[in-house]
């Protein structure tokens, strides 16, 4: 058997997790590998030469999509601010695009089926993603960025206000997913800088015999 190059290797890979990604959002968790095989252009035996179960697989398509999620906010060079930006345009892109939607009723539909499925999606994407926003949170909580808090709770609120209301949304209303909105996005990340923002004490106005409060923490 002649064995094939490490770029075509690479690219029969990609191919397949495409493909994966493609047919569990139009056909759910229980499309048939075979049917995955086909769209990627492959024998079924080529598959499982590169994924030796469907779980594997659909984890994989998770990881991806969550990588490229985190890439974005590790552009230390770059503010809080633009990072969060870059990384909330993104979050809203895949997650309300019609895959990502599809992909989320996808698995909303088995987990009843396949716990260990949603487990392991759980831990592969939302849970990574969480854990790595917490830490560039953290981080700027002690460098003074943002006022002191549970970065968890940070983290959580954040990818709530990006996503939380527009998904139930557009997963019920009927509408179609929304375009792009980098305004929208900004609307976000702004409201979300200055609720946690760091707290600065205020000097009262000499000219008034009322002094001006500290602000309190909620």
């Amino acid at each position: 058997m002649e064995l094939l190059l490490e770029p075509e290797l690479h690219d029969c890979r990609a191919r397949l997790i495409q493909a994966a990604s493609e047919v569990f959002v139009e056909e759910g968790y229980r499309a048939s590998v075979e049917r995955v095989a086909a769209r990627a252009g492959v024998a079924r035996q080529t598959l499982y030469n590169h994924f030796p179960c469907k779980a594997d697989l659909f984890g994989e398509v998770v990881r991806q999509a969550t990588a490229a999620l985190l890439i974005t906010l590790d552009a230390n060079q770059q503010t809080l601010r633009e990072r969060l930006l870059r990384f909330g345009a993104l979050y809203r892109e895949k997650l309300l695009s019609a895959e990502g939607l599809g992909f989320f009723r996808t698995l909303a539909a088995e987990t009843m089926r396949f716990p260990e499925l949603a487990a392991s999606f759980y831990r592969s994407g939302p849970a990574q993603t969480a854990a790595r926003l917490s830490a560039v949170l953290k981080e700027a909580m002690a460098k003074g960025e943002l006022r002191s808090a549970s970065p968890e709770f940070a983290a959580n609120l954040l990818l709530s206000m990006l996503v939380g209301a527009d998904r139930s949304h557009y997963l019920f209303s009927g509408d179609p997913p929304p375009e792009p909105d980098p305004e929208h996005v900004r609307q976000i990340i702004d409201c979300y800088l200055r609720a946690l923002a760091p707290l600065v004490a205020e000097a009262p106005d000499s000219s008034s015999s009322t002094p001006v409060s500290q602000r309190s923490i909620p």
